[in-house]
């Protein structure tokens, strides 16, 4: 889909028509979404998803950045990928380059503020006046009293907001009493899920309570990424007493993504004499993962135990009631009409997670604002018809290393193995590209089940779609294992 020469949103008056803006959003969800799949939840939700379009002329797309450091890590580590990206979905793009914004706010035509912000947790974009699938004038504010270091918080991910189900109301209520009792009740309080299900909804929900009830109290937020990236900084700069000080002089420690250190042996040690410095202060510490801390592969087992020291508090699938309760509270958000048996229908048949549920919202409404459509049961079949069948699959990467590995004629362990034999590698390739094809897995969480970090996933999935082009033997055994995994 190509674009108009010479727009920039704001600057030439006039020019940013709403079918600029349309199809500017349209590549960016398009973008936003290979980024995701490509670098993981927790590295998109820290570095990637605070970015917003800031226009497009003679081919260039500037983005708008909340901070300077963080554009300064996104054009070390994702710029020239998101570059490529950004071409494979409009290859009249030449150059994607960056600027800092506080607020990642854009002025679109007529004067209205339209932002492409965060999209995690449980709600995403709101309202604008006249596209329903567009953000409007929401900020990531920096928590105060901590500087850069502090990850951005949204405005929208409070509890007033949370849809509270049988399936997250202990955590929810974990969430709520920890952010109101000056007392440390339990400490660390420790909330886990799979993706998409509202942990770090609860995260912010916490930080923008404490802030709120006692605007005194120091509260830091961020990932476990930036923990490390900032540990390794003040590592090369020979500033550990700086980075210790920073970290320990909070009231509140907040760290997003905690699985993310596992196997990172020095991030580990540091992070455990943080904790325990925190814990010995009575300063309260929250964290978050995709995993019950005895479940964390890679983890020490002293930090283990630290971790499920606190209350641990799971987040469960979506039931569907609380599926249905989220879009109803979407819908009224939004102030659009859309019938009951379309919203019943979408909550049995979309139970993923809460991220697909809305997303599959958002692309009934966007089918309605721009083609004129009416939502009915059998238009909404129609239009998300790959999204449907891709729900109904429930496919494990246990469950297809076994297949390939009965297929051909290999032990599972041979996979996860470092043997690098063809009669090996190959069913592992496989494997590793029916894993990325036929589950919401990112690239490192199916890394991790091969004992393979995300790069070697990319580059298996690279040589079997290239493969298939030129061995049909490939192509079929390809083919014929989708067959079985799917049935």
């Amino acid at each position: 889909m190509s674009l108009k020469e010479g727009t920039f949103f704001g600057v030439k008056e006039g020019m940013a028509d709403s079918l600029i803006k349309n199809q500017v959003s349209e590549q960016w969800c398009l973008v936003r979404k290979d980024l995701r799949n490509e670098f993981g939840e927790s590295a998109f939700s820290s570095w990637l998803a605070p970015m917003a379009i800031g226009g497009l002329a003679s081919g260039r797309v500037k983005m708008f950045v909340p901070t300077r450091f963080m554009k300064e890590w996104i054009l070390k580590n994702y710029s020239a990928r998101i570059q490529s990206i950004w071409q494979e979905h409009n290859p009249e793009i030449k150059e994607v380059c960056f600027e800092v914004k506080a607020s990642c706010s854009v002025d679109v035509g007529g004067g209205v503020k339209d932002s492409y912000g965060s999209e995690t947790g449980l709600f995403e974009e709101e309202r604008t006046d006249r596209l329903p699938v567009i953000a409007s004038n929401h900020s990531l504010v920096t928590v105060s009293g901590v500087g850069e270091i502090s990850a951005p918080l949204d405005l929208r991910y409070t509890f007033s907001n949370f849809v509270v189900g049988k399936s997250n109301e202990f955590a929810y209520a974990a969430a709520m009493r920890v952010a109101e009792s000056k007392d440390i009740l339990f400490n660390p309080l420790y909330l886990y899920s799979g993706v998409g299900l509202g942990k770090t909804h609860l995260m912010h929900a916490i930080a923008w309570h404490i802030k709120e009830k006692d605007p005194t109290r120091t509260v830091l937020y961020l990932s476990a990424e930036k923990f490390m990236y900032k540990f390794v900084q003040a590592l090369r700069n020979k500033d550990t007493i700086h980075f210790k000080e920073q970290f320990r002089s909070v009231d509140v420690l907040m760290i997003d993504d905690v699985q993310f250190i596992s196997g990172k042996d020095a991030t580990q040690e540091e992070f455990f004499h943080t904790f325990n410095a925190l814990i010995d202060e009575g300063k309260q510490i929250i964290l978050s993962a995709d995993k019950s801390p005895t479940e964390l592969d890679g983890m020490e087992n002293r930090l283990k135990t630290r971790l499920g020291s606190g209350l641990v508090a799971d987040i469960h699938p979506t039931t569907y009631e609380l599926r249905l309760g989220i879009l109803q509270s979407k819908i009224s958000g939004l102030g659009v009409e859309v019938p009951q048996e379309v919203i019943e229908f979408l909550a049995s048949h979309i139970n993923t997670n809460v991220r697909e549920l809305e997303g599959a919202l958002k692309r009934l409404l966007a089918h309605a604002e721009l083609i004129g459509r009416q939502i009915t049961l059998e238009s909404t079949k129609e239009i998300l018809k790959d999204l449907l069948c891709f729900c109904d699959r429930k496919v494990t990467i246990d469950e297809i290393q076994t297949k390939v590995a009965e297929y051909f004629k290999v032990r599972v362990a041979d996979l996860r193995s470092e043997r690098r034999e063809r009669s090996i590698a190959r069913p592992r390739q496989i494997a590793m590209y029916l894993a990325k094809k036929l589950t919401v897995r990112s690239l490192p969480d199916i890394g991790r089940k091969f004992d393979r970090d995300h790069t070697t996933v990319m580059h298996a999935v690279k040589k079997v779609e290239e493969l298939m082009q030129t061995d049909s033997g490939i192509s079929e055994d390809v083919v014929l294992l989708t067959r079985i995994l799917s049935s």
